[in-house]
């Protein structure tokens, strides 16, 4: 009898290449099983990243936004749902993401129709207002998070702390919880994860693949206009010159985020900023779940062996799902939705 997360040769050929040896490696670990079912029309790693981030609409999601300021002069815009409740989730986007973002919505609508009260916040510029620092944020910025964390436990008096994150922001949540360890504050219950870059080299070099231009293109594109604007800001700390020879992360990572952050290279930034560096010393239930065919993944992004047996992180890696995708078929909501309720949910 096959097991029952066998994969055929077709599936093999489909994935894209450097996750082959983690699929061998999971056909012979305890790890988590998903439920996950991609619609048939969803099983592209691409279609399944570029559908969802394109076409879908999050509906009845009416934010309150407070800004909140930061120990070294800046700020941060949290945008709010509120039920009354005892018990936040709160969700952390990804690279160039925001509040705004049909996953962050989404997740926000899911949890407040079950009661729940969710805190949407936006990493430093990326609310719609350049922050005020030199600094922007990075995959293993934690402190923002963990002034949120203190904050809506000492300011608002939560006595169920959840956290969500999707891609960088998942980077940032497995970070922060490795990093509090056992002196994470008693009210935060877990965690959950989406299409995390565990390993930022990893990811770097998954995007520097001539499959993944679309992306890493879009993605500078946005960054060089924040530049643009931080060196009219900070002429004497940023200079806008020679963008048009960056051609990949490296290059801006050498360029800006390692001195504006205070790493030494784009090296140092992907060895230290990386929550692989950090996450198993976590010591809440921590779900993971990576899709096989993330088209931003490199094999190092899929921890099977750290994993296995760990006592509080939960590895699961479906066949299917892209980047921050998992579409349902005729529903609102979407797998990432639902699956991080009823793991936070049971907690």
């Amino acid at each position: 009898m096959l097991p029952k997360n066998f994969f055929t040769i077709g599936d093999l050929v489909a994935c894209k290449e450097g996750v082959l040896m983690a699929i061998f490696i999971s056909l012979f670990m305890p790890l988590v099983d998903s439920s996950y079912k991609a619609p048939f029309f969803l099983r592209n790693g691409h279609l399944a990243t570029i559908i969802p981030s394109s076409f879908r609409k999050v509906e009845g999601v009416t934010y309150q936004r407070e800004r909140l300021n930061t120990p070294d002069g800046d700020f941060l815009d949290l945008d709010w749902v509120f039920n009354q409740s005892d018990k936040l989730v709160i969700i952390s986007h990804g690279l160039e993401g925001s509040a705004s973002r049909p996953y962050v919505k989404g997740m926000a609508k899911y949890f407040s129709k079950q009661g729940w009260d969710a805190l949407a916040w936006n990493c430093r510029s990326c609310s719609g207002e350049l922050n005020w620092k030199p600094r922007f944020y990075h995959h293993g910025a934690t402190e923002d998070l963990d002034q949120l964390v203190e904050y809506a436990i000492s300011g608002k008096g939560y006595s169920t702390v959840a956290l969500v994150g999707f891609s960088m922001g998942g980077s940032m949540t497995l970070k922060y919880l490795g990093e509090k360890g056992e002196e994470l504050p008693r009210q935060v219950i877990g965690g959950v994860a989406y299409s995390v870059p565990v390993s930022l080299k990893s990811s770097v070099e998954a995007l520097s693949t001539q499959g993944n231009a679309f992306y890493r293109k879009r993605f500078l594109k946005k960054l060089e206009q924040k530049i643009k604007q931080k060196a009219q800001q900070y002429p004497d700390e940023i200079k806008y010159s020679g963008f048009d020879d960056i051609k990949y992360f490296p290059d801006f990572d050498n360029l800006y985020t390692a001195p504006l952050h205070r790493f030494k290279d784009a090296n140092d930034f992907y060895e230290r900023a990386s929550a692989g560096r950090y996450m198993y010393a976590t010591q809440v239930p921590t779900l993971l779940v990576n899709a096989l065919n993330d088209p931003f993944l490199g094999s190092a992004c899929y921890p099977f062996l750290e994993c296995d047996n760990h006592k509080h992180i939960f590895l699961e890696t479906p066949k299917h799902g892209g980047h921050v995708g998992f579409s349902l078929r005729n529903d609102e909501f979407n797998y990432m939705e639902k699956r991080a309720y009823s793991f936070l949910n049971s907690l």
